[in-house]
């Protein structure tokens, strides 16, 4: 079965459970391992984002008392709230469950239960759980996913129609039992009344002394209750995030999920290996991602562009046609038909209108450049709006910053069609207005006229056998020795 479920299936609610409170001491990190950022998202909201898309009417995380109310946490899920159960002492699995049912108490329908470390689960197999277990008009249905029999993972006893007899864990199982391809991968549904019931009979006779959530299955059982095994999803879902190694294979897994998405889209990626991909980025079709480009954030590339090789887009929304190489850019817009780098950094509130080219070694800032105009190299160019069809000159400067005209940065201002000589420096505030010109090494410290020509700089000088007198008071000095 391949549907999603929804909140309203036969009438009832569907509410998601995340188990979140673990330390994972084993990442050796101060940062609890639910936290840890993927691709930008953490495990937990990767998690959350794959539950999404199924309608819950509520999503509960729990979390131990040191991550309660904390900012690293998700407060809402795609305009769903995130609400918080604490599960005060680390006892176990079941005890996490004990904590979310008593938040959602009330609920009328179903809970799906995943850990907080299972980044690597889909929306499409979580769907496919809730569904079956609806259909069976089950009280517990556990998720079994077919996979490597050598893996230190739980196995789904169940009969050959699907009913679960238990779970035995792999240290426990007999050699049949490790033989069974069903491994348990920790994701699980729950009737929330039925369960609110159940998890008061479990004990913690076991040698680490928790409550178990897969004991949920006896206690059902016990209690004449249905309880599923439902196979479904691919062996990749199975990986949990315990190490860092663990995080950067399941990094791997999701950026190649995320690049195939784009491929089967119309999108060009040459080595998409070496290319990292965020799940916010949008790509257009024909557009073309050249070998070790990073895309972050908001980025928004349009049809037909080129960016690469060795470009970072964070936040920045790049246009048709449009050319980036090997630069750096923060939430900046580039319009289509654009040039960038190389090694050019364009940081916030750059925008570089159509056709316009900003070169090697240039860096901008909260800049306006407009249609057509060029700044070739070699220039910083911040808090400028510069008009159509202009051409900055190499090693230019806006010198942004006056602190006798009090706080905040001054603004430069350039009319349509401005040639600036090599070598400026421009004081602001101040404009050149349309059409005008300046020197080559001048420092514009003043309003230039339309179509004037500025220069701002020393008169040379030339002093006459310089080179020779030097030289001769340098054999003097020697002889004098």
């Amino acid at each position: 079965m391949t549907g999603h479920a929804t909140s309203d299936a036969a009438g009832r609610e569907l509410a998601v459970m995340v188990l979140a409170a673990g330390q994972g001491t084993r990442m050796r990190s101060a940062t609890p391992k639910v936290l840890h950022p993927v691709l930008g998202r953490t495990l937990l909201e990767w998690v959350l984002h794959a539950a999404r898309p199924l309608h819950p009417s509520r999503i509960v995380a729990v979390v131990s008392p040191s991550m309660a109310g904390g900012d690293a946490l998700p407060t809402s899920i795609e305009g769903i709230e995130v609400e918080q159960a604490i599960q005060h002492e680390p006892r176990g699995s079941g005890d996490a469950l004990r904590a979310g049912l008593a938040t959602l108490e009330g609920l009328d329908g179903d809970v799906l239960v995943v850990n907080g470390d299972g980044a690597l689960f889909t929306t499409n197999t979580m769907g496919v759980l809730v569904a079956e277990h609806r259909g069976a008009g089950a009280a517990v249905s556990a998720l079994g996913i077919p996979g490597d029999r050598s893996l230190p993972y739980g196995r789904l006893i169940a009969t050959a129609d699907g009913m679960l007899e238990r779970i035995v864990e792999a240290a426990d199982a007999t050699p049949d039992e490790l033989a069974i391809e069903l491994l348990n991968a920790g994701m699980y549904v729950f009737d929330r009344a039925a369960a609110a019931t159940d998890v008061a009979g479990l004990d913690s006779d076991n040698s680490q002394g928790e409550h178990y959530i897969t004991d949920m299955v006896t206690v059902a059982r016990e209690a004449g209750r249905t309880v599923r095994a439902v196979a479904a999803g691919d062996a990749e879902e199975l990986l949990g995030v315990n190490t860092r190694a663990d995080l950067a294979e399941a990094e791997l897994v999701l950026q190649r999920r995320i690049t195939q998405g784009h491929l089967l889209e119309g999108v060009t990626f040459e080595r998409p290996d070496t290319t990292v991909v965020e799940p916010t980025v949008t790509i257009g079709r024909d557009a073309t991602i050249l070998p070790g480009c990073i895309l972050r954030g908001q980025t928004r590339i349009a049809a037909g562009a080129t960016v690469g090789p060795y470009a970072v887009l964070d936040s920045v929304e790049v246009g048709e046609r449009a050319s980036i190489v090997h630069s750096h850019g923060i939430d900046s817009r580039i319009d289509e038909d654009v040039s960038v780098g190389p090694f050019a950094y364009l940081r916030p509130g750059s925008r570089l209108r159509a056709q316009s080219k900003v070169g090697t070694f240039v860096e901008t800032k909260n800049t306006d450049l407009g249609r057509g105009s060029k700044v070739p190299h070699l220039s910083y160019v911040g808090d400028a709006t510069i008009g159509s069809g202009c051409n900055i000159g190499a090693g230019n400067i806006t010198a942004n910053y006056r602190p006798e005209l009090g706080s905040g940065k001054q603004r430069t201002t350039i009319g349509d069609g401005v040639r600036t000589g090599s070598d400026n420096v421009l004081v602001a505030p101040v404009t050149l207005e349309e059409g005008a010109f300046t020197g080559a090494g001048s420092i514009i410290t003043e309003d230039v006229p339309a179509g004037a020509l500025a220069i701002a700089r020393a008169r040379q000088v030339n002093l006459p056998d310089y080179a020779r007198r030097l030289e001769g008071r340098s054999n003097a000095g020697a002889a004098g020795t």
